[in-house]
């Protein structure tokens, strides 16, 4: 028994508008659910905020004490050399 795609293809159409339909059913909210889920989408954008801050604190702390380290360390092998060549043999 074959079925040609051309009958196929209006019932395929049908079935996914009909299923679409369904899927796109309004759910009635008030406005009490409304300011709720508002709230709970401010909360998570605050702790979201937050988690990236501290994330950006520490990275930003790592470097400047990196780089404070290197600093450090070239000064004191500046200070090094300036007393080989001031220091009276």
């Amino acid at each position: 028994m074959k079925i040609g795609i051309r009958k196929l293809v209006p019932a395929a159409l049908l079935f996914v508008s009909m299923a679409g339909l369904a899927c796109a059913t309004p759910q009635d909210q008030g406005a009490k659910q409304d300011m709720k889920d508002a709230g709970h989408a401010t909360k998570e954008a605050a702790q979201d905020t937050g988690r990236a801050t501290k994330k950006a604190a520490k990275k930003t702390g790592h470097a400047v004490k990196r780089v404070t380290k290197k600093a450090a360390h070239k000064v004191k092998q500046g200070a090094e050399k300036v007393e080989d060549k001031t220091h009276p043999n």
